[in-house]
Order: C-alpha cells, then sequence, then structure tokens
C-alpha cells in the first residue's frame, strides 16, 4: 500500500503545482489582453469595404437571433454571403426571410451543393471567398452571436497593412432555461479555450493560431496559407491556416473584440460527442501543446489528494487538498469571464470546478481513437489532422 499512496501522492503534488502555476500565468494573461483591449477600444476607426461569409447547415433555435445581428452593423460598407449545400436548406430560408426584413444591406445566398472537401466548412468558404466583392474577409460561423458594432471593432486590427489575420476570441452563452451539460460546455468555451489561448499568445510571443468562430483577413491569406484546396482537407481548419501564416512569417493576432457563441441546449451525451471531437481535433493540430494540458486541470488532482488524505488516515488534508483545487479553478474562471467582459462572471466561476473535472475527462478520452462524428458523418483523423475517411454515421 506504501509504494500505491507514494504514486497516489506524486501524482497529486504535481498536478496540483502545475496547475497553479497555470492559473497564475492564465492570470497574467488575462490582465495583458486588458490592457491591450484598452489601447485598442482608443484607436481610430478603420472602414474598408468588407464581405462577410456565413456558412450555414440547416437551422438550430437560436439561428435567426444570430443571424440578424449581422444586418445591424454599424458599418459604412459591407456585404453578407450566406452559403448552403441546397437552396431548400432550413438556415439557407431563414437567412432570406430575415434580409427581407433589411432591404438596405446587400446580402446574397450560395449554394455549393454536397461537399468536395473532407471539411464540409471549408467547401462553403471557398465557394464565398472567391465570390466575395471585396478583398477583406470576414468568416463567421452560424452560431456566432454579435453586437452591432462587431465589425467596427473587428477591423481595427486590420488597420496595420502587415496583419495577415485577425481572430476573436468568444464567451460560450446559452439561451435561458438550457440543462446543465449545455452550461457546463459554455463555461468550457469561456474559460478553458479563452485562457489556452491567451497563455500560448504571451509565452510564444505572439500568436501561432486562428480561431474559426470569427477570422478576419484579406483573400491573398488564403492562398499564402496554402489555399482552399489544401485547407479543406484538415479539420481544424482555422489552426492550421493560422499556424501556416505565422510560421511563414506572416503577422497573426488577437482582436481585442470579444464576441459569443451559442451553445445548443443539448442532451448530456450529446454535449460530451461534441466537445471529445473538439479535443481530438486539438490533439492532433498541436500534439505536444495537447499533452502538456493534461497539467493544467486541477480538481482532477485535487480528488487524487482527497484519495491519498483518506487512504493514508489524513482525511482532512485531503478535504482541503480538494477544496484547494476548487478554489483554484474558480480563481481562473473569474479571471478569465472578467477579462472578456461577462456580466454573469460569479455564478460561471463557481461552477466551473465541475467543468475542469469533465475536461479532464474529455482529454484523457481525446487518446481514445482517431474518429469522430460531425452531423450525420463519421470522419477518421490522420496524425496531422487531415480527414482520411469518411462515411456514413
Amino acid at each position: 500500500m506504501s509504494w500505491l499512496l507514494r504514486i497516489l501522492f506524486s501524482l497529486a503534488a504535481l498536478g496540483t503545482v502545475t496547475s497553479t502555476i497555470y492559473c497564475a500565468m492564465a492570470a497574467v494573461a488575462a490582465v495583458r489582453f486588458g490592457l491591450r483591449k484598452r489601447q485598442e477600444d482608443r484607436a481610430p476607426a478603420f472602414l474598408p469595404p468588407v464581405s462577410v461569409l456565413k456558412p450555414l447547415h440547416g437551422a438550430e433555435p437560436s439561428l435567426a437571433k444570430s443571424l440578424e445581428g449581422f444586418f445591424q452593423q454599424q458599418y459604412p460598407n459591407y456585404e453578407l454571403l450566406f452559403c448552403a449545400r441546397h437552396a431548400n436548406d432550413e438556415g439557407l430560408q431563414t437567412a432570406q426571410r430575415i434580409a427581407a426584413k433589411y432591404p438596405s444591406v446587400t446580402a446574397r445566398f450560395l449554394t455549393c451543393g454536397e461537399p468536395q472537401y473532407p471539411n464540409p466548412k471549408m467547401w462553403s468558404l471557398a465557394m464565398m471567398g472567391r465570390a466575395a466583392h471585396h478583398d477583406l474577409l470576414v468568416t463567421s460561423d452560424a452560431d456566432t452571436r454579435v453586437t452591432p458594432d462587431y465589425l467596427m471593432q473587428c477591423m481595427k486590427a486590420m488597420a496595420d497593412a502587415k496583419t495577415a489575420l485577425s481572430s476573436c476570441m468568444y464567451i460560450g452563452t446559452t439561451e435561458e432555461g438550457a440543462g446543465f451539460a449545455a452550461r457546463l460546455d459554455a463555461i468550457g468555451k469561456s474559460v478553458e479555450m479563452v485562457a489556452g489561448c491567451l497563455v500560448a499568445d504571451m509565452v510564444e510571443g505572439g500568436t501561432k493560431f486562428a480561431l474559426g468562430v470569427t477570422m478576419i483577413l484579406p483573400k491573398k491569406s488564403w492562398d499564402d496559407a496554402g489555399g482552399y484546396d489544401d485547407l479543406g482537407q484538415h479539420w481544424a481548419e482555422d489552426f492550421v491556416l493560422g499556424n501556416r501564416l505565422a510560421e511563414s512569417g506572416r503577422k497573426v493576432t488577437i482582436s481585442n473584440h470579444v464576441i459569443r457563441i451559442m451553445v445548443l441546449d443539448t442532451s448530456f451525451a450529446e454535449s460530451f460527442r461534441n466537445q471529445l471531437r473538439w479535443m481530438k481535433s486539438t490533439r492532433r493540430s498541436r500534439p505536444w501543446g495537447h499533452l502538456g494540458s493534461g497539467l493544467t486541470f486541477a480538481v482532477a488532482y485535487g480528488l487524487m489528494g482527497l484519495l491519498w488524505g483518506l487512504l493514508s488516515g489524513h482525511p482532512l488534508l485531503g478535504v482541503a487538498w480538494l477544496a484547494a483545487s476548487a478554489i483554484n479553478r474558480v480563481i481562473l474562471a473569474a479571471a478569465m469571464l472578467l477579462a472578456m467582459g461577462e456580466p454573469h462572471w460569479l455564478g460561471q466561476a463557481m461552477l466551473y470546478p465541475v467543468r475542469d473535472l469533465l475536461g479532464s475527462v474529455l482529454w484523457a478520452g481525446s487518446y481514445c481513437g482517431s474518429s469522430i462524428r460531425y452531423h450525420d458523418s463519421k470522419l477518421e483523423l490522420s496524425p496531422d489532422g487531415r480527414v482520411i475517411k469518411k462515411s456514413a454515421a
């Protein structure tokens, strides 16, 4: 038993130390982001014409409200492009109904047929990118929720002609009354994703990735990163796009404008599958960074500490160990949510220790196989993140 207790103690201690260091780094990165945001907020407006690309596939409950925000932009010259596989797609028809309410906004509706790339989103983006009238593009996922100053704030990052790509941080958001699984997923997007991005940006001395929820880039950047055809072979095309541009010496940045991403109210099982898909993709996009992220969680190591305390005759110390790990995560979540400007940060921060534990389970699960499910397809990922097999789910 003594050797088991030593192993348990060592693992718990190691994870507690590394997760605490990570929490401190994330807090510093959050302050850094806040200071940078204030500086950019004072920057003068940069208002070139821009094309907004919105790939669609079906209609989710909150889609209409999310799409309408793009017709309400306080921006002088922009066009909206929507693309779905077929003209009878519910999402495309929703966009057309909303467009009828805003005749002054230039909107075009495209169909691309069945995807010719393994990554269906990239097939739609390629169609819209080639059809766009303006050189500067803003790509935006269907579940993005924006404010009227979205384009005006996003474009500030492109005032520097050296910038090849900028992307937005985001807050995971659910509709009122959403279930526990959706709330955990949303908090994970707001805290776990944001913390990882801000720490990576700080430690690496710049951004070497992109976040696909919103990207701002000139048309040329697609070609500089390998072109639509090649990027369409990757599941995490946003990471590959940003990483290739950064590695080739182009300037890649994180915009200081924060948006929201709507999280569907689904069952726990479906939510788990969706998050596991993202984790598996991340594992292949940045394998060593993903491996190291296993040491950034805290609550799992707190539970190890609790178990060590119970088995070694120190139950109070074990309980204190678990409590400290939970406090660690509340501090991390509070720092991220405040930096992102989330008004309801306290309740979410108190819930985050549960999400942190789930995150560690998902991290471990990401090493179980290479297949993922997306809509009605089963995809197989190669070690470099390319889709190498596609079949009916």
